[in-house]
């Protein structure tokens, strides 16, 4: 006899319907991942990214930039809520009022204890599976970004705090690691 564990899927409608916590909730492949709120390191990167990238995108007027808690519902089973998002101007029409529908041009996600797996592994996966172009994972505790061209499943550039940043998406962007790290 075997006994096969049953598990529960987990939907979109369901993490809308959750009590608000203090707690980062996403759905990945049915199964409901919570997390605690990042630290404060982790935020003051974020907030270094999100200031110069909108001011970047703003001023190229290449579309748009989210930064968490935004919902990217790639299907009802499969949502993700990533630090920082980027949907070009082509491709607004996935933002909603609620949420980002579909897969966004560029995706970030800041490392923090504990996320590094998931982070590297199952949301890298799950980026590339429904699309997302570019994905940038920083690395706060090597003081690096790496960039990684998800369509052709490769890592593009590993650039640590004392270069500037560019890349496919954003060949003219010169970010100072410095000024984030």
């Amino acid at each position: 006899m075997v006994l096969t564990k049953n598990r529960v899927m987990f939907t979109y409608e369901d993490l809308k319907n959750w009590e608000p916590d203090n707690f980062r909730h996403e759905i990945i492949e049915g199964e409901h991942i919570m997390s605690p709120s990042p630290r404060i390191p982790h935020q003051e990167i974020v907030r270094k990214l999100t200031i110069f990238l909108s001011k970047y995108v703003e001023e190229t007027k290449l579309g748009r930039i989210f930064v968490s808690p935004v919902d990217v519902v790639f299907h009802e089973s499969d949502v993700c809520v990533p630090d920082l998002v980027f949907v070009s101007t082509e491709n607004l029409a996935i933002v909603r009022e609620e949420n980002i529908q579909g897969a966004p041009d560029l995706v970030i996600e800041v490392l923090s204890p504990g996320s590094e797996k998931r982070d590297r592994e199952v949301k890298y996966k799950r980026y590339a599976y429904y699309g997302v172009k570019e994905y940038w994972i920083v690395d706060p505790e090597r003081r690096l970004v790496e960039v990684y061209d998800l369509a052709a499943n490769q890592l593009l550039q590993v650039v640590p705090k004392i270069q500037p940043l560019s890349t496919p998406l954003f060949p003219d962007l010169d970010l100072d690691l410095a000024t984030v790290f």
